[in-house]
């Protein structure tokens, strides 16, 4: 019986504990001039790519390339423009007490293909100091 309540107690706090990460961790995908709203009350919107200078996927690199956007990030009447990378120097851009990070940017760079510019779509990782 001691067992049961001994599992029952720690199910419950590690679940808690999980429902605590999950509120403070979400993920959006905006398109380029599009702008999108998060469930913490934040607006984003996608305002320039201003650099995709990522190893195409075809072909073999020594570098692995950044892709450089700006967003447009808004909440409780006040907003800021925001610089995310996706290479080595992706560190997260803060705002309102949250880190954002740019976790992807599609579609991917070939040697073959010229991409359209307005066909960008960023995924961006929010996340509460």
């Amino acid at each position: 019986m001691r067992l049961f309540f001994a599992s029952l107690i720690a199910f419950l706090a590690f679940g808690a504990f999980s429902t605590v990460s999950a509120k403070q961790k979400q993920t959006i995908t905006v398109k380029i001039n599009n702008e999108t709203s998060a469930r913490n009350g934040f607006s984003v919107k996608f305002v320039e790519l201003v650099e995709d200078s990522r190893c195409p996927r075809d072909t073999t690199c020594i570098w692995e390339g950044n892709a450089k956007i700006k967003v447009r990030v808004t909440k409780g009447g006040k907003s800021e423009i925001l610089e995310l990378n996706s290479s080595l120097r992706n560190r997260p851009a803060s705002f309102g007490g949250y880190y954002f990070r740019l976790t992807g940017l599609t579609p991917a760079p070939a040697s073959n293909i010229r991409i359209n510019r307005n066909g960008y779509v960023a995924t961006i990782e929010i996340r509460k100091k």
